[in-house]
């Protein structure tokens, strides 16, 4: 079976040459070593073979050769039109951090399941390299299926074809189905996987029925290895859009399809006022669901997060694409999934909305239904790109944007410029992950290191620093002294209640490379703007406080904060202090405020964040548990 690996390994590829000038709106395809030759890109193949426990000249059999033949098909294309890793190259991007997500999480599954540990041992190999290939191929039926590539004469290019061999380009096609591409892998692996390759896999049976369910679009049927390319998937997602991977690699599966119906339903259910004669939420026609998509989008992203929901997106305008994805919103003629159309009712009053399209049968079962709008809804003669371009200038948060996730329009061509890559402390950020993080011993709520995850082993990559995940106790109780009551609008005293019991329920993390809060010479650290930001996304009412005050949502919110006096002050009178973080390969600096005491949020406060420093000044003085400065 192994003889696979001691195959000779023939020359590297060398660098292609130099071309002539490309014509205006074409690119040119490239070689893959140099499509791979990108400092990222190498870090993220060094990573892989780490994950392997194979020679480099058995991993240029096993692996390399496979990415670069994944590399030369999918050249520049993004993974997304406007989702995730929606840039040029973004699709190469996200089949290498899938494949090496998906070997992280491979290493701690003994596999097959159930067999015996002599079976286990010999096939191990066989299993690893079959969770990469199913990771790298997962998306790759979308050049064949959602892209349209042709020649600059206009010759049509299809990836079975092998290769591009002359300067191209490419569109998203309007029509496309979007699940279509999960099932369209199988014609494009004999691409990138050889016949020794797949002569060795289908010796295992049990991998092999499983490997194909994968390719096949299946893989609720495939297993472990259908479980391993999911979860990595939505950390690589995650990344991108700026969510928490680790949480993602960690969690329990669970669909964000399913987790996006059941908001909608709830929401639709209890929240929502539909078939109002006037103003409303949304209505309810004979054949669909018309839902206000500023109100819905904001109200979903707000109960979600308010359940500890990660992974959400935080523009309106990327979460309709996501509900249109998974098949929940409708599109338009056009492919989108913003409407526009009039509401008129019974006596007389009309108003033309934004609208997400939704399918009855999708909130409701057949008789719980309730009954239609009695006036009429009416889809506006428009491109479907004035509604999106409509529902973008009402519904985007205030956020930061998210790295490198640039749109790409369905009609144009993209440039041969230099593609734009995710920001630095993104890519740090998922190399920090890979390089030991989530591995390396941290006390669990009691302090005991004894349950805490166990240190990388020897032969693994050497644990990097990171910032310490510290979250808070299961058993916290309130501050010990009693307060106030507060009520549901959103002010000062609501954010630090919120505050509060985001950080016992653990929907808001504590000390983790993305938190919000983090704990300092006994007293808290409040990353701003950030974590207003997060307060204003699950209160979508403070929208209507800040635009009384031409302020944007978190603007509003950090303003009644510090009113209420309970953040220290620097001896200049500022109120932002800077803090360095000290990461593995570099530093960065986080900008927020100090809290004068702990006991406001925590009974009992975690330890402090070794990998923080104020750098204002000295910093303060610790302040004991409970104890007040």
């Amino acid at each position: 079976m192994f003889t696979l690996f001691h195959r000779p390994k023939g020359p590297p590829p060398s660098p292609a040459p130099a071309p002539a000038a490309t014509p205006q709106g074409l690119l040119r395809p490239e070689s893959a070593a140099t499509l791979l030759a990108t400092p990222r890109r190498q870090k993220l193949l060094e990573h892989i073979w780490q994950r392997t426990s194979l020679s480099r000249a058995q991993f240029a059999t096993l692996y390399r050769a496979p990415l670069e033949r994944y590399a030369a098909l999918v050249q520049q294309f993004p993974a997304s039109e406007s989702h995730h890793h929606a840039y040029p190259g973004g699709m190469l991007d996200h089949g290498l951090e899938i494949v090496a997500y998906a070997l992280k999480l491979r290493q701690s599954r003994l596999l097959p399941v159930g067999a015996p540990p002599e079976a286990q041992a010999a096939q191990a190999e066989a299993w690893t390299a079959a969770t990469a290939y199913a990771a790298l191929l997962h998306d790759i039926g979308k050049i064949a299926v959602d892209i349209h590539v042709e020649y600059a004469d206009g010759e049509r290019w299809q990836p079975w074809h092998g290769p591009l061999t002359r300067p191209y380009r490419f569109r998203y096609r309007k029509d496309r189905s979007y699940r279509l591409h999960e099932v369209a892998t199988s014609l494009l692996t004999m691409q990138v996987l050889d016949r020794a390759v797949l002569d060795w896999l289908s010796g295992c049976p049990e991998l092999w029925s499983a490997l194909l369910y994968v390719l096949a679009g299946h893989k609720e049927q495939a297993g472990v290895l259908g479980e391993l390319v999911t979860q990595a998937d939505q950390a690589s997602v995650a990344q991108e859009l700026g969510g928490n991977p680790q949480k993602a690699l960690l969690a329990p599966k669970q669909a964000l399809q399913r987790k996006l119906r059941d908001g909608l339903r709830h929401l639709v259910r209890n929240e929502l006022k539909l078939n109002q004669p006037q103003a409303s939420d949304g209505w309810l026609t004979q054949d669909a669901l018309w839902l206000v998509s500023k109100t819905v989008a904001d109200k979903l992203r707000a109960s979600l997060l308010a359940q500890g929901m990660e992974g959400i997106p935080d523009s309106n305008p990327t979460l309709f694409d996501v509900l249109q994805e998974h098949g929940i919103a409708q599109p338009t003629a056009d492919g989108k999934a913003v409407w526009k159309a009039t509401v008129a009712s019974s006596n007389g009053w009309t108003q033309s909305f934004t609208f997400l399209k939704l399918t009855p049968a999708s909130i409701w079962d057949t008789d719980d239904r309730p009954s239609p709008f009695t006036g009429t809804v009416r889809i506006e003669q428009g491109t479907a790109d004035d509604a999106r371009d409509t529902a973008e200038k009402t519904s985007i948060t205030t956020i930061t944007p998210i790295a490198g996730n640039t749109a790409l329009s369905p009609t144009t061509s993209l440039s041969a410029s230099s593609p734009p890559a995710p920001a630095t402390d993104t890519i740090d950020a998922l190399l920090d992950l890979f390089g030991g993080s989530p591995l390396t011993p941290v006390a669990d709520a009691h302090g005991d290191p004894s349950t805490s995850p166990q240190p990388t082993p020897a032969n693994d990559v050497p644990p990097q620093p990171s910032i310490a995940h510290t979250e808070a106790p299961s058993s916290i109780e309130p501050a010990a002294a009693p307060a106030p009551s507060v009520g549901t609008t959103p002010s000062g005293e609501h954010f630090i209640a919120w505050l509060r019991d985001g950080i016992q329920a653990r929907r808001l993390i504590v000390n983790d490379a993305k938190a919000l809060v983090h704990t300092i010479a006994g007293t808290v650290f409040l990353v701003s703007p950030g974590i207003f930001q997060r307060y204003a996304q699950e209160h979508p009412e403070v929208a209507r406080f800040a635009k009384q005050e031409q302020q944007a949502e978190w603007a509003w919110m950090q303003k009644r904060f510090e009113r209420l006096g309970i953040h220290r002050k620097q001896d200049n009178g500022l109120n932002i202090w800077t803090c360095e973080v000290a990461g593995p390969r570099k530093s960065r600096r986080l900008h927020g405020y100090l809290m004068r005491t702990a006991s406001l949020v925590f009974a009992d406060v975690p330890p402090t964040n070794p990998y923080l420093k104020i750098i204002n000044q000295d910093a303060p003085p610790a302040v004991g548990c409970g104890k007040k400065t």
